[in-house]
């Protein structure tokens, strides 16, 4: 009994040790931009997702070393509908 907990809390341990990476883009909203910077320690990237729109994100991107893109992870993207008002149109001829 007392090897198996010690199992148990060893493996735990070595699980929760791990790197964990974290999802670079957020899924609440549809439009993301990617930022660049040129520092003096060799620069780098990050990605700021907190757009509603192109227009918006470009709005703030003027100007920057900066590129909107669409958030491929955006989780509200209803595509049942446009499915469902495609088959409508077609219906329609």
């Amino acid at each position: 009994m007392r090897i198996s907990v010690s199992i148990i809390l060893a493996v735990g341990t070595i699980l929760a040790a791990a790197p964990v990476e974290a999802q670079t883009y957020d899924p609440h909203y549809p439009v993301c931009m990617k930022l660049y910077s040129a520092g003096q320690d060799g620069g780098g990237e990050w990605i700021d997702c907190s757009y509603t729109s192109l227009g918006q994100c470009g709005a703030s991107a003027s100007g920057r070393p900066a590129m909107c893109v669409v958030n491929p992870y955006f989780a509200q993207a209803d595509t049942r509908r446009l499915r469902r008002a495609h088959r409508q149109d077609r219906w329609a001829y």
